[in-house]
């Protein structure tokens, strides 16, 4: 017996953001399962029948060619599988360029294999202190914190490889190669949403730009995509609210007896024997705080350059985590660059093998990872195939549970944050059982 088709696809431009989506999904009912990369038809079988299906990729830090690239083969995945609606999952911040990351080359890539005339793009992400007026966004530094309009946001203003210098989307993303995007403010979500984007669509533009102000204008949205999603598949761009819009306007498939092989992570013990792992990436001023704050971990100093070029100092750094992994928890930092990194793959694939050493002779209970494209792309790097979501722990960074073909890296807690995410006390939330 095959398995129906999933309803809901989504590419996550990275590691972290892409367990938001995830959350957001299962958070409803939905049968869902983050791919680490395109899944074998073994793992697909093994999966068992999914409403919604993810792939969590890097391309926030590929440039446009590299993009093309990964992406076809995603779009080609995505279209074979025969989902209604391809959600390309952006950061809440949009923090992309022309050259790096860029949502143009993303649409580019994947709009091919879905039609729709309708392309969505959503500005906004409440649950995340993510809001988007007339166009231009506005983010909150921190959970809960002030909110700013996002070119002169204290983070993302200056953020090392995007930098983010224009609040207005429709400009931001034209730079980045999208045409004729037009704009459906929060005004017409009150009343007469139909009609107005019916005039928009009529213009035949390239995308649209939907405001989002607060969290009920969330159903309006989704009813406009879920009613022409059905009718032709659709690509549409935006944080974890593409997923939130839909929320309770798309039935959940009738399960297949007994061929769901992958269990409901939140009937299984909350988390299983052993120390914490973290893996801290490039700090942002949110988890900086966090790290400072932090106790009950050994912290360890990463010195990226001495990880690629002194093996002896990896060796060390390997014994020494094991080491203190006997004792309690353990919190690798890598060095706060000060300036964009130039190697940050050639890091990514040290770090990756310093994290698969430790775990070869540690059993863990836990994998945390907070902040930094290198860490994100580390753990893509280990032999983890899939995520399911297991329960919440902080907005944007859900307790999920990872399926491995190797016994010591499946079924682990692993927690995934981005460097905005999370309170003050979010290493403690991490480590509580």
């Amino acid at each position: 017996m095959t398995n129906p088709s999933p309803l809901y696809g989504w590419y996550g431009d990275d590691f972290t953001g892409a367990t938001d989506t995830l959350s957001a999904l299962a958070e409803q009912g939905r049968r869902a399962l983050l791919f680490l990369r395109i899944p074998t038809p073994e793992q697909l079988i093994a999966a068992g029948p999914l409403d919604a299906i993810g792939i969590a990729g890097a391309t926030r830090s590929m440039e446009p060619v590299a993009m093309a690239a990964e992406l076809d083969e995603a779009g080609r995945f995505f279209a074979g599988q025969g989902v209604a609606l391809l959600h390309y999952k952006c950061c809440s911040t949009f923090d992309s360029a022309p050259l790096i990351g860029s949502i143009g080359a993303a649409v580019k890539a994947l709009r091919p294999y879905f039609q729709n005339p309708f392309l969505p793009i959503l500005g906004g992400q409440p649950n995340l202190g993510r809001y988007c007026l007339f166009g231009n966004l506005f983010a909150a530094a921190g959970i809960g914190g002030v909110v700013h309009r996002i070119d002169r946001h204290p983070t993302m203003s200056v953020h090392p490889v995007t930098p983010m210098a224009e609040a207005d989307l429709r400009r931001h993303l034209t730079a980045q190669g999208l045409e004729r995007i037009a704009l459906l403010d929060y005004r017409n979500w009150d009343d007469g949403a139909e009609d107005a984007l019916m005039a928009c669509l009529a213009t035949e533009p390239g995308a649209v730009l939907l405001d989002i102000a607060r969290a009920s204008d969330l159903p309006v949205i989704g009813k406009l995509i879920s009613q022409r999603a059905q009718a032709q598949p659709m690509l549409a761009v935006g944080p974890s609210s593409v997923a939130q819009a839909l929320a309770g306007l798309w039935g959940v498939q009738d399960e297949v007896a007994g061929a769901r092989a992958v269990p409901d992570a939140r009937g299984a013990p909350w988390r299983r024997d052993g120390p914490v792992l973290a893996l801290v990436g490039s700090l942002s001023p949110v988890t900086r705080a966090q790290v400072e704050v932090a106790t009950g971990f050994a912290k360890l100093a990463i010195e990226p350059r001495r990880l690629l070029d002194d093996a002896a100092y990896a060796e060390a750094l390997r014994q020494e985590a094991l080491r203190r992994l006997a004792e309690g928890h353990v919190m690798l930092i890598t060095e706060r660059p000060s300036q964009a990194p130039e190697n940050a793959g050639s890091v990514a694939a040290a770090t990756g093998l310093l994290l698969r050493g430790i775990i070869a002779q540690a059993r863990l209970s836990r994998l945390v990872v907070a902040g930094g494209d290198t860490s994100s792309l580390a753990v893509k790097s280990l032999d983890i195939w899939g995520l399911s979501y297991r329960g919440p722990l902080a907005s944007g960074a859900p307790l999920c549970r990872t399926h491995s073909d190797d016994p010591r890296l499946d079924d682990l807690d692993i927690v995934l944050k981005g460097g905005q995410m999370g309170p003050v006390d979010f290493f403690a939330r991490a480590t509580a059982g």
